[in-house]
Parts: structure tokens; C-alpha cells; sequence
């Protein structure tokens, strides 16, 4: 077996073994490097290509998803930056506290390493954060957009440093990269109109490595940094969302070399091993701690705080690659092992504690205040619907029509709950009563006070969803009627059997209307008439 199918099968079985025990894949990937590198693989010049590749992607796809107006939230810009600035000088002081230790790793070193390292430990680890998120159902939620905002803020700020780490100006070219703003609408144009094949992947990855980093790298500009900006520049746009998902795949893919060619590296002997687990137990908690004082002073209730902090402690592989960036005076191979290992760790140590997040809060409830109703941010604060006799969750189409029958036929009085901001201000200034809120997220049960609600209607277009707002309706102690609309009759009888009073199979009673419909325009009358 040569060294790249060895790398490849290595690889695979690491990822599929930290899958199984509900770890990331990276995980697996970086202790495969580290296997492969104990029984004599040796690394190849393709996977450093594809680590390349992977990196650009990456950063191409952070500015793909940058929103600005998001980003300028207090609760994510002002606990990004704070937390990123004392974590990093936190992160330090620890190192340098063990460098006063005698370690070996440190000898020699000065501020400089101690800060880097502190910087390398601020971030967090988008991967991580957004599949424990997607666990908790709350990745819509405002504490999983907090969280996914807080991670696009670090990731600019890795992208700043890496930027900054080539050492050497640009060239007095580099003024030409400003025509890539007049330039934009036309690979805004293009992206809008070349539809869902393998044409998007493909736009995607060319305009990373073109007008992004190989421009960027001629004018003595760093490379990623192009990827970024371009991305960028496609934010928000027609087809972006899309573009992102379609490099996903690939994106991950490339990676795979990144973390494997870091374990092929070096090894972690005891020393490091030492070093990292200390990283981890002194520095883990503070920075959960951190971000959940942090965002109780943005107005989140001290649960959303407490949780959303925890689902952030973490180290993350942005910290690998500002390693590896990094200038071997000031941080060499052995370093990279070390936070390689750290990372490793804290991913292991955040599923153990993600498993008991209610226990978290019991534990910090000293440390993080329940702030005052008036003091809450508005999307945190209790959802009043007690007003309502009905509550309609879902506002499409379909739950829109139940509004209305409940309104105007059976004269109960209605709210519409509704995730999309945009829908919603739509429907208020059409005069119906409806609230934004996101009903797939568990803690928006938490908040609705439910008063003298007789019915609900789960009128969301996702069965799941609908299912889980059942369960936590039922679960909460709402002991009115559910009814449920669904596309199949095992659907229907799922929901029946978990609770719901009643449902409704969308396409009952449609063969009948359509043909009555055309009847009609055929201006034919019922034989009934």
C-alpha cells in the first residue's frame, strides 16, 4: 500500500470512528495523522495542495456568509471583540505561568509566544459549535445566531492576523484589487443566473482561487485574504446561500489534509500532552464563564447566556492554521503539535459537558445574573400569547388560511407565530396579529406564556418541526388541543400517536376541489345545484 492510499484509509476510519462516538471528524483526522505518522507514512505533495485548497475554501466561505448588519449587533460585535481581546491576554498569562513552571517547550520563549498562543486558544470552533447547535435544535435560535455571528467576528480576526503574517509589503500593484468592487456585479450577475449543477461548486472555486487568492497573492497581498474578500463582496446576494452549500462538501473534503498533514507533523510526546491538558482545564472554563457574563450584559437571560457560552468553550482549528501561519521564531512545529492536541482535547471535554447543558446552568447561576424583564434583549423576553384563545404556528400559506377560518368563521381570537422577520412585518401591516419567533427552537417554549389558549395549529412546512413543537407543547404541560397538518397518512398517524388531537393530510379533499375548480371554468354546474 502506497502513502497516499494508506493516508486516505487511515483517514477515513478516523473520521468514522470519532463519528461514532459523537465527535467531530476532525478529530479522527488528526489522530490519524498522528497513526500514520507512528507507523512511517510519510506525507505527499498532494495533500499539501489539498490543505491549501481546503484553507482558501474555508475563508472563501466565511465571507460568503458574512452579514454585516448582524455583525454590527451589540451581542455579537461587543462580546466578540471583548472576549477575543481577554481570552488572548487570559491565554497568555496561563503560558506564561507555565513557562515560570520550567517547561521545556517554553524555554526560550517570550511575550510574544505567550500571546500568540493565548490568541491561537481565543477562537472557537465553527464546526463543533454548529453540530452541537443542530443537536439542540437551536441554530435559529438568538443565542445559535449569537453564537454563529461571535464565530464569523474570530474568524475575521484570524483572517486580519494572517493577513498581516506574510512579512513583507505589498507591491504598489496591489491598488488593483479596488476594481474588484466595480467588478462585483458582474460575478454577482453571473452566480444569480448559473443555476443548481456542477457549474456552481465549480464558479465557487475558481472565483476562490483566481480573482481571489492568486490576484491577491501577485500584488504581494495574502492569498486567503482575497478568498475572503470576494466572498464577501457575493454576501446576501441571489445564489450565495447556494454557492455555500454547494463548496461545503468539497470544502470538508480538502480539509480532511489539513488536520491529517498536522498529525504527520510530529507527535505529541508527554510533554506536550502535559501542556495541552493544562491549556484545556485551566482555560475552558474561564472562557465559558467569560461568554456568558458577556452576553447576560447584552441583555440574553442568563439560561440563553450560560448555554450559548458553554456551546462556545472551545478551541478551535482556526487556532491550527494561525499556527501554522506563524513565524517558526515565534511559534515552531513543537507548538503546533501541542495546540493540535489542546483542540483535540477540548472537543472531547465540550460533548461530555454539552450532554448535561440544564446542570450548567444550576452551576453558574451564581455567577450570572437573571436580568430584569425591561433589560432583556426583545427577542429574549417572554412571548406573550395569553391574550389569544388560537395560536398558529407557521404563517405560509396554510397556516395563514387557518388564521383566518379561526378568525372569521369559528370567531376565536388568533396570534401567528412566524420565524421570518420579514414575513412578519408583511402580515402586520395586513393587520394580522402575529409574533416573530422561532417555534423549532425548545427555549421559545420556555418563554411563551400560553394563558387562555384553547387551540394550536402546527403549520410549519417540515414535518420534524412540527413533531418537535408537539412534543414540547405536550412536554411544557399544555394540555389544549394540537392539531397538526402533514403530507401522508403515516405522518398523520405518527402525530396522532405522539399527542396531537387532531390533523389534517394535505392532500385530502384535493382531487375534489381541483376538480371542482375546473368544473367551474368550464362554467359546468354540480348536479346537486
Amino acid at each position: 500500500m502506497d502513502d497516499m492510499t494508506a493516508i486516505l484509509v487511515v483517514a477515513l476510519l478516523g473520521g468514522m470512528a470519532a463519528a461514532v462516538v459523537r465527535l467531530p471528524p476532525l478529530l479522527g483526522f488528526l489522530v490519524a495523522g498522528f497513526v500514520l505518522n507512528i507507523v512511517g507514512v510519510e506525507s505527499v505533495p498532494a495533500l499539501e495542495t489539498a490543505a491549501d485548497l481546503g484553507v482558501t475554501l474555508l475563508l472563501f466561505g466565511v465571507g460568503l456568509k458574512i452579514d454585516l448588519r448582524q455583525l454590527a449587533q451589540r451581542e455579537v460585535l461587543a462580546t466578540a471583540t471583548a472576549h477575543l481581546v481577554g481570552s488572548t491576554l487570559l491565554g497568555a498569562g496561563v503560558v506564561a505561568l507555565i513557562a515560570v513552571g520550567g517547561v521545556a517547550l517554553l524555554e526560550g520563549s517570550d511575550w510574544r509566544t505567550w500571546v500568540l498562543v493565548g490568541f491561537a486558544l481565543s477562537f472557537s470552533s465553527t464546526v463543533f459549535v454548529v453540530k452541537t447547535l443542530e443537536e439542540r435544535s437551536a441554530a435559529r435560535s438568538l443565542g445559535g445566531r449569537t453564537a454563529i455571528g461571535v464565530l464569523i467576528v474570530q474568524d475575521l480576526a484570524a483572517v486580519v492576523y494572517l493577513a498581516a503574517s506574510g512579512g513583507k509589503p505589498p507591491s504598489p500593484w496591489a491598488v488593483v484589487v479596488l476594481l474588484l468592487l466595480p467588478g462585483a456585479w458582474v460575478l454577482r450577475t453571473v452566480l444569480a443566473r448559473i443555476g443548481h449543477d456542477e457549474l456552481r461548486p465549480l464558479f465557487g472555486l475558481v472565483l476562490a482561487l483566481v480573482p481571489g487568492y492568486a490576484l491577491f497573492e501577485a500584488v504581494g497581498l495574502k492569498g486567503d485574504l482575497g478568498a475572503l474578500v470576494v466572498g464577501m463582496l457575493l454576501a446576501g446576494r441571489p445564489g450565495a446561500e447556494g454557492l455555500a452549500k454547494s463548496l461545503f462538501t468539497l470544502k470538508d473534503l480538502l480539509l480532511v489534509g489539513f488536520f491529517v498533514s498536522i498529525g504527520l507533523g510530529a507527535l505529541p510526546d508527554a510533554e506536550h500532552l502535559v501542556v495541552a491538558l493544562l491549556l484545556v482545564v485551566l482555560l475552558l472554563p474561564l472562557k465559558a464563564i467569560g461568554f456568558a457574563l458577556l452576553l447576560s450584559h447584552a441583555g440574553l437571560r442568563r439560561r440563553t447566556s450560560v448555554l450559548t457560552g458553554s456551546t462556545l468553550a472551545n478551541f478551535s482549528e482556526f487556532g491550527l492554521i494561525v499556527a501554522v501561519a506563524s513565524s517558526a521564531e515565534v511559534l515552531g512545529e513543537e507548538w503546533v503539535v501541542t495546540l493540535a492536541t489542546a483542540i483535540a482535547a477540548s472537543f472531547v471535554v465540550g460533548t461530555a459537558v454539552g450532554r448535561r447543558p440544564e446542570y450548567l446552568v444550576g452551576v453558574l447561576s451564581r455567577l450570572v445574573p437573571e436580568r430584569a424583564e425591561d433589560r432583556l434583549h426583545p427577542e429574549d423576553r417572554p412571548l406573550d400569547v395569553g391574550h389569544a384563545e388560537a395560536v398558529v404556528l407557521g404563517m405560509g400559506r396554510v397556516g395563514r388560511s387557518a388564521y383566518e377560518r379561526l378568525e372569521q368563521v369559528h370567531g376565536l381570537a388568533t396570534v401567528g407565530v412566524e420565524t421570518s422577520g420579514d414575513r412578519v412585518a408583511r402580515l402586520l401591516e395586513e393587520g394580522i396579529d402575529v409574533i416573530e419567533g422561532d417555534a423549532t427552537d425548545p427555549e421559545f417554549y420556555e418563554r411563551l406564556r400560553t394563558g387562555d389558549v384553547r387551540v394550536v395549529l402546527l403549520a410549519m412546512p417540515f414535518h420534524g418541526n412540527n413533531l418537535d413543537a408537539l412534543l414540547q407543547l405536550r412536554s411544557s404541560g399544555f394540555t389544549g388541543v394540537v392539531a397538526v397538518v402533514t403530507q401522508y397518512d403515516a405522518d398523520l398517524r405518527q402525530a396522532r400517536a405522539l399527542g396531537a388531537s387532531a390533523g389534517f393530510q394535505l392532500y385530502d379533499g384535493a382531487g375534489t376541489e381541483l376538480a371542482d375548480r375546473a368544473a367551474q371554468a368550464a362554467g359546468l354546474r354540480r348536479e346537486d345545484d
